[in-house]
């Protein structure tokens, strides 16, 4: 299954993420080589919101995630919520299902 970590932002965001970036980073791509998190990062104009794309049983290391992150812990994250994503096209979908099905 698939979960979405979104993230909603701080104003000043951008100009705090220095000091908690590598950390922030090396968590991702910790999550990222255990086969946990899928993809990530902030949107762009404006950088208000990010998406984590997490895969497995169920959103248990999302949350771990959620609450190691020194984006959170240091207040750059306004709010996060989990949301379970039924992905169904591509190649990476959790549960493929075809037009012909």
């Amino acid at each position: 299954m698939h979960y979405l970590l979104i993230y909603e932002l701080s104003d000043d965001y951008l100009e705090k993420r220095g000091e908690f970036r590598y950390h922030h980073l090396q968590l991702a791509w910790d999550a990222h080589e255990k086969g946990e998190l899928v993809t990530g990062g902030a949107l762009q104009n404006p950088a208000d919101k990010a998406y984590l794309l997490f895969e497995g049983e169920n959103d248990e290391s999302v949350k771990q995630f959620a609450e190691a992150d020194p984006y959170v812990k240091n207040g750059l994250v306004k709010n996060w919520t989990i949301r379970p994503w039924m992905t169904v096209v591509g190649d990476m979908a959790s549960n493929p299902v075809k037009a012909d099905s």
